[in-house]
């Protein structure tokens, strides 16, 4: 059945009962329509895929009916998953739509998006989740977001979706955490990095509000030690240049010939094509694209050294953690709204404080209510090395009793 609201493009009126016994087992799952569920509407948010049906499902789909859950519909998104801009997937799990979204966070947007509604958010190392059926922007920095009220929940789901895929040729060939034992809170303190240069961002408010989070942690038992990583801010410019590139690339296939909108007034094929594209995506994603077609076709080299810094970027990040176990951060500017932001500027400002998780593919978790329970709730973000996502989940488990 399709149902219009505030909150769905798509509300489903499921055939068959739900498998029965799983980890999942009838738990409510709402998606957005950029992850393939055969026989829905998978339009992106974007009028590229004007009409377009999946015809089959995306394995973290096939995975999460497997284990018993309910797909209840697809949410709204920003158009191709840039952003927050019109996106309902934290919304309908605080209105108890769902019990859990999934979502993708290519810049941050599940964790700024649950921040937003008071709702725990888990990222997950890059590699650890199949893409396959995915409606990507942002290969090398797009991964799923999973959001939910309970931090148990999320254990549940990425337990159930993690996992090597042989119809996605992109995921690293490496062992992958074990999340068998996830289930335990870790309440053992452990050291906590600060990044003072991330101060920088932050207005009085912000600052008072991470301070309070901070001595929060202290009281949990975590030893908060102060970190310098001198190019913090190159983690904006890294990403907007090879993000901008990959989209630029990625959405060379809305071309209006194979599926999705054509432009119907046009005198040859060119013509179609052009006006097509020109049709097909919004300002925001126009403005994106081209930057990215810039970079790829004008100043190549800009985008070759973007890729030696992000190296260099990993590898920095990395040593940042042989001295401190997570690194903590506010998770949303609260003076930078992420679902009104415009123009290209003002997302990369709405996401500065999760834009290297994403750019180093990283885990990252948000912690709700942890600074205050209360509209203005910046949330808090634990930070941990590439595939210790288990150890990260355990943390967060350990504090959720508190938060």
């Amino acid at each position: 059945m399709n149902r219009e609201s505030d909150i769905f493009t798509y509300k489903d009126t499921p055939r068959q009962a739900p498998a029965k016994g799983g980890l999942l087992a009838g738990k409510r799952v709402v998606i957005q329509p950029n992850i393939s569920a055969r026989g829905w509407l998978t339009n992106a948010g974007s009028r590229a895929l004007e009409g377009f049906v999946a015809l089959e499902d995306a394995t973290v789909v096939s995975r999460l009916r497997e284990a018993g859950a309910i797909l209840v519909g697809s949410a709204r998104m920003s158009e191709l998953g840039f952003g927050l801009k019109g996106d309902t997937g934290a919304q309908a799990v605080a209105a108890d739509e769902a019990d859990i979204a999934l979502i993708t966070d290519t810049m941050g947007e599940a964790r700024v998006a649950a921040a937003t509604y008071g709702l725990f958010a888990f990222k997950a190392s890059f590699g650890m989740v199949s893409r396959f059926g995915l409606i990507g922007l942002v290969p090398s920095m797009e991964s799923y977001g999973i959001l939910a009220k309970n931090l148990k929940d999320i254990v549940s789901v990425i337990r159930t979706v993690a996992g090597k895929d042989e119809n996605d040729s992109s995921m690293p060939d490496e062992a992958l955490p074990d999340f068998g034992n996830v289930g335990e809170p870790l309440k053992k303190g452990c050291a906590a990095g600060v990044m003072k240069e991330c101060y920088n961002v932050l207005g009085d408010e912000e600052m008072s509000l991470f301070q309070t989070g901070l001595r929060k942690l202290e009281k949990t038992g975590f030893a908060i030690q102060e970190v310098s990583f001198k190019d913090f801010s190159l983690f904006r410019a890294i990403h907007n240049v090879i993000g901008s590139v990959e989209a630029s690339s990625s959405a060379g296939k809305y071309d209006g010939v194979r599926y999705g909108h054509r432009a119907t007034r046009a005198k040859n094929w060119n013509d179609m094509y052009l006006n097509t594209r020109g049709e097909s995506f919004g300002t925001l994603i126009k403005g994106y694209l081209f930057q990215g077609a810039y970079f790829q076709f004008e100043h190549y080299r800009a985008f070759e050294n973007a890729c030696r810094i992000r190296n260099r970027l990993v590898q920095d990040m990395a040593d940042i953690f042989k001295n401190v176990s997570v690194l903590v951060f506010p998770t949303r500017r609260l003076a930078r709204d992420a679902a009104i932001a415009d123009t290209i500027g003002e997302v990369y400002d709405a996401f500065s404080l999760t834009l290297p998780e994403n750019v180093t593919g990283q885990p990252s978790l948000n912690i709700p209510s942890f600074v205050r329970d209360q509209d203005g709730d910046p949330g808090l973000q634990l930070v941990a090395p590439r595939l210790s996502d288990a150890r990260l989940l355990g943390i967060g488990l350990g504090l959720s009793s508190t938060a």
